[in-house]
């Protein structure tokens, strides 16, 4: 049986702790599942556990399916399958535990297993297309269909779903024997890299907000422009990094918008770019965040 949530308060879950209450939220434990859950809402929005989301604090008056719950994992030799709402560290020590190598760069990221292969994930030299082999997706033309390396068109931080109308439930992975040990030490400097350089996830923040634009750091640009004495409201661009948000005193969805469109415009002003955001936003109804919607994600 499905879960349903009505007026769900989603603030709790957010990865920002920033949101207000959505109509309905659906949590499906299997492929079967969410294809029921879609059926019966076909415009339901579609998202993992919300770690690059920014939710409207003023609510989302519609259906959302949250694929949490879809969390299993099987190995087969060298080969990983895993559901979407899998998270990544969870995943990356498993693989570590089985001697495979290939996901180290997960352990420091919160966010899931279909989040990272939407975005093509990666950092310290490790991407998502690297171990990749395919993905089992839903679209509402097909139901259900598997979408190989090829099909999925990976480039820097993106995938063909962010451009086609495809919802990632799982993904199979190719990774390669090694010790243990040098594995897990490997993952323990990607863990000690991200306390130094990224908030830690005690502080409420959605990972970078920006993508680097070719050849150049978001952040760089960012600092450069002046962009860490910036705040809006109680949101601050964090005092170590000038590609991460902090609310650190339950700053509102309009707060972190209005901080966003700072910052992108200082950028632009100076270097003529105009980066383009990582965030995700769950909202619509505030005639405020909506106007700046249309300039950050024009």
């Amino acid at each position: 049986m499905l879960l349903i949530e009505e007026n769900f308060d989603v603030k709790r879950l957010t990865s920002l702790k920033c949101g207000g209450k959505i109509k309905k939220v659906i949590f499906p434990t299997t492929r079967e599942e969410f294809a029921e859950a879609l059926s019966l809402y076909p415009e339901a929005k579609v998202f993992g556990n919300l770690t690059n989301t920014l939710v409207s604090s003023f609510g989302y008056d519609g259906v959302v399916i949250l694929t949490t719950k879809m969390a299993s994992y099987t190995f087969d030799g060298e080969f990983v399958t895993a559901d979407s709402g899998l998270k990544g560290p969870k995943l990356s020590q498993a693989a570590a535990d089985e001697g495979l190598n290939g996901l180290e760069f997960m352990i420091a990221f919160p966010g899931t297993v279909g989040g990272e292969v939407f975005m093509n994930a990666g950092a310290h030299g490790q991407s998502i297309s690297d171990v990749f082999v395919e993905a089992y997706c839903w679209n509402k033309d097909d139901g259900f269909v598997t979408l190989n390396k090829e099909d999925m068109k990976f480039s820097y931080r993106t995938s063909v779903c962010q451009s086609q109308d495809l919802v990632i439930l799982g993904a199979k992975f190719k990774l390669k024997k090694a010790d243990s040990e040098t594995i897990k030490a490997k993952m323990k400097e990607n863990l000690d890299f991200r306390k130094a350089k990224q908030p830690n996830l005690a502080t409420p923040n959605c990972g970078s907000v920006f993508r680097n634009p070719d050849g150049d750091s978001a952040g760089r640009l960012l600092e450069s422009a002046g962009a860490k004495s910036f705040s809006a409201g109680a949101a601050k661009v964090w005092e170590n990094h000038a590609n991460f948000i902090s609310n650190k005193n339950d700053a509102s969805s309009t707060d972190i918008l209005e901080l966003m469109v700072k910052m992108q415009g200082a950028v632009e002003k100076k270097y003529n770019i105009k980066l383009k955001p990582e965030v995700r936003f769950l909202g619509g109804t505030n005639k405020r965040e909506v106007e700046l919607c249309k300039i950050l994600y024009r």
